[in-house]
């Protein structure tokens, strides 16, 4: 099976607004590239990342948008602080590098899809769900921000040299390469606090959570160890 394809949509977005951003003026190239962060964490394997991350926490969406600011951090980080040289030198991460980060991300989502069921079939997810001004003391198993920062690091690293290879072969220089990278970084922290926010909401919703906790949570728990399994090279 080529899990690549599920990818299609996204690259064909990704295309047409690279296409805009080529030869574009610095001020809309500069807002396609926030375009381009808002879009980024959409990617699969950052999709997969968060739903492990927050699928089963019932923790409030105040909690699990954390989770994503941390991820954000991580990732924007990483962006910058390779990016940023590689874009003024125009150059590339060595190659050995990103495939040892996206297997060590691959690893990471079968961890953490393992994690989602082992906790699944305990019944752990078949508690109602606490509100965000709850105390923190009544709160169930929240994830470490550590934990999410480490992951969008881990995320970072594999794809800063896309990112690099992107805005140097859009843009006419090397600086106007950095000031899109600086907009971009960001965009993808806002993006990633979005998307754990918006799964947090709709898994917690009344009318949603039993089918959440009986389908939804074991469904992307299976899908995380075979996407994950298959990201890090093992299928």
């Amino acid at each position: 099976m080529d899990l690549g394809a599920s990818g299609h949509t996204l690259e064909q977005i990704d295309a047409w607004l690279t296409g805009l951003l080529t030869g574009a003026s610095l001020p809309v190239a500069l807002a396609i590239a926030c375009l381009l962060g808002l879009r980024h964490a959409t990617d699969p394997d950052h999709m997969v990342a968060v739903t492990a991350l927050v699928a089963g926490d019932r923790s409030g969406r105040h909690d699990a948008m954390r989770l994503g600011a941390w991820w954000g951090v991580g990732h924007a980080a990483t962006l910058l602080s390779a990016g940023i040289p590689l874009t003024l030198l125009e150059s590339q991460p060595p190659a050995w590098l990103e495939r040892g980060a996206e297997t060590a991300i691959g690893l990471v989502m079968v961890l953490l899809a393992a994690r989602v069921l082992v906790r699944w079939l305990r019944g752990a997810y078949r508690m109602r769900p606490v509100p965000d001004d709850a105390p923190t003391r009544e709160r169930p198993h929240v994830r470490s921000p550590r934990e999410a920062l480490a992951i969008g690091v881990l995320h970072g690293v594999a794809g800063t040299g896309a990112v690099v290879v992107l805005l140097i072969a859009a843009l006419p220089s090397p600086a106007e390469a950095t000031m899109a990278l600086l907009l971009f970084a960001p965009m993808t922290v806002l993006s990633m606090v979005l998307c754990t926010g918006g799964f947090a909401w709709s898994f917690t919703r009344p009318a949603v959570a039993p089918f959440a906790n009986a389908v939804l949570i074991p469904a992307l728990g299976a899908f995380g160890l075979f996407f994950g399994a298959w990201y890090a090279g093992l299928l």
